[in-house]
């Protein structure tokens, strides 16, 4: 992980590094499975495309994140690039670019001012909801298969700053609460902040509250993961469980060819990144851009494993 430094370095770091038609991008963190995944996107199309790239870790700080982009402003980059660390920062990012005449784009997570972003400025990724509604009515689906008509469930929200996991949260409760899954009672909702770790902790703190449950709803892969992993350790039959994930990472997919994993939600980080980097591209030339470019989930559920193993 780079470290941080001091903001007056920094901006002379930049401003001798960065040269014209170099893209800047700030990422919300290095220490993330799918930030991974998006940043190897960009790296790679960047690559493809011959165009320098400068790559900043925010390390999920707010100020820092700002500090990184007014540091690229100052070292006059062509466009920027940001995954957000937190989505309501969004309106001082989109200022700051704005002010200087600097087109960028916001990668994978929603802005909050995405209604009101300027002409040189875009949001590139997935409609949330769509991962959401498409795991619950998935996990519907099967427990009605095996012979359900009453079920419990338990859902792991990610960072509460994210708009992120609202949307998903929310999609899935949309789900359940209709005619035909409202069979599907939440026992609870927390979040796990997107991390395996956490998700564990609290999956751990939820059995040892011994409350019945049939499903687990998780808002990405590492936190079903980290779920799975509570369940194994305290005996539980995964096959008496449905877990839905989001993302069809590598360990996702891992997780679900062992048979722990039952449902996940293929979330396309390359074409994302490669959207968002196009999309800074061209509006750094001057060409129009549709403000909100979408780049569809897609359910993956074992019988569909193969065709999207090499994906993520």
């Amino acid at each position: 992980m780079r470290l941080a430094l001091a903001a007056t370095g920094l901006a002379t770091l930049l401003a001798t590094a960065a040269s014209a038609g170099t893209v800047g991008v700030t990422m919300q963190s290095f220490d993330d499975n799918f930030q991974t995944l998006l940043r190897n996107g960009l790296t790679q199309h960047a690559t493809d495309l011959g165009v320098d790239m400068q790559v900043e870790d925010s390390q999920r700080d707010v100020g820092r994140q700002l500090s990184q982009v007014n540091n690229f402003i100052a070292s006059g980059v062509e466009a920027i690039v940001v995954t957000l660390a937190d989505t309501a920062a969004a309106p001082a990012i989109t200022a700051a670019a704005e002010a200087a005449h600097i087109p960028l784009v916001y990668l994978n997570l929603q802005p909050e001012n995405v209604a009101a972003l300027p002409d040189d400025e875009a949001y590139v990724g997935s409609k949330e909801t769509e991962a959401g509604f498409l795991g619950a009515t998935e996990a519907c689906r099967e427990l009605k298969a095996a012979g359900k008509t009453e079920a419990h469930a338990y859902i792991m929200m990610g960072d509460l700053a994210h708009t992120a996991a609202l949307q998903r949260t929310q999609a899935v409760k949309d789900v359940l609460a209709t005619p035909e899954c409202s069979f599907i009672t939440v026992n609870d909702a927390q979040s796990a902040g997107w991390l395996r770790t956490t998700a564990l902790d609290l999956m751990t703190n939820w059995l040892t509250a011994g409350d019945a449950f049939d499903v687990v709803f998780a808002n990405n892969d590492e936190m079903a993961i980290g779920a799975t992993q509570a369940m194994k350790a305290a005996g539980i039959d995964m096959k008496s469980v449905v877990v839905v994930g989001v993302d069809a990472t590598q360990d996702g997919l891992a997780a679900m060819r062992a048979g722990d994993l039952d449902i996940t939600v293929f979330q396309n980080a390359r074409a994302q990144a490669a959207g968002a980097l196009d999309a800074a591209l061209a509006l750094a030339k001057g060409d129009p851009v549709d403000s909100v470019v979408t780049i569809p989930f897609e359910l993956v559920t074992p019988d569909k494993l193969d065709s999207y193993t090499a994906q993520n």
